[in-house]
């Protein structure tokens, strides 16, 4: 049986007045694919992301998800059909606890759909989601408020608010960044986990050791262009990566 692309990003561009954040940008993701973005800072990662999700209004050009072109739609609906996203700056309700950071994401519409306008114990939820992605049940971390949340548990709130949309695509954000190794080691099985059950993720990252042993296939940008797309050993042998990515790296 022949898969057909979860998601599909034909030709686009964006222009910031005379600056072309985005050149003419094409590929598809299949189902169940784990996709890393990687890339000098500055080299359209995030731009594309707010494209495909639709913070921001491409110039040109189509993003079409489960055969729908999704290029027009306001963000909220891109949620409602099945696109969670990270971002790699947290900005939580800082006032509130943890876990009642999870009220909108639990609340939404798309989680209103999926459970037939029946909702149940949404804290009860909330602290499950937080355990799932590594707040200890039995301290009271999930109930302190965001603000008092060292960066670590402030990316494990982000992840788990994408989780409690139920999304068939996750588009995570430099989720590993500010994190230490052993944060970082703790939340891969989470990935793994979310892989297993079937969903597919695009990951942007500059942390390409721990991107590199679980993504299926890597695409690299430099000044707003896809220069590589292909498995990691490939990309990274490739001459104009080389120069792009490590070069810039490297300084």
């Amino acid at each position: 049986m022949i898969k057909t692309p979860i998601l599909q990003v034909d030709n686009l561009n964006k222009s910031f007045g005379g600056v072309r954040a985005i050149r003419q940008v094409s590929f598809d993701l299949m189902p169940g694919e784990l996709l890393g973005v990687i890339g000098p800072n500055g080299s359209g990662k995030t731009t594309l992301v707010n494209l495909i999700t639709r913070f921001v209004k491409p110039t040109s050009g189509t993003v079409a998800f489960k055969g729908q072109k999704i290029s027009h739609l306001p963000p909220y609906k891109i949620v409602r059909l099945g696109i969670a996203r990270t971002f790699q700056m947290v900005k939580p309700f800082y006032h509130l606890p943890a876990y009642k950071n999870m009220i909108i994401p639990l609340y939404s519409p798309r989680m209103k759909q999926l459970a037939g306008g029946r909702y149940g114990d949404r804290d009860a939820i909330a602290l499950d989601l937080l355990e799932e992605v590594g707040f200890e049940r039995d301290s009271h971390v999930a109930y302190k408020p965001a603000g008092a949340l060292p960066q670590g548990y402030l990316k494990r709130l982000e992840l788990a608010k994408a989780l409690a949309l139920e999304p068939d695509l996750f588009i995570l954000d430099e989720l590993f960044s500010g994190l230490s190794l052993a944060e970082v080691a703790s939340i891969v099985p989470i990935i793994e986990k979310i892989r297993l059950q079937g969903k597919t993720i695009i990951m942007i990252e500059h942390r390409l050791k721990e991107l590199f042993r679980i993504a299926d296939r890597i695409i690299v940008m430099n000044n707003g262009q896809k220069i590589a797309d292909g498995l990691a050993e490939e990309v990274m042998e490739n001459e104009a990566v080389k120069s792009a990515y490590l070069g810039a790296e490297a300084d």
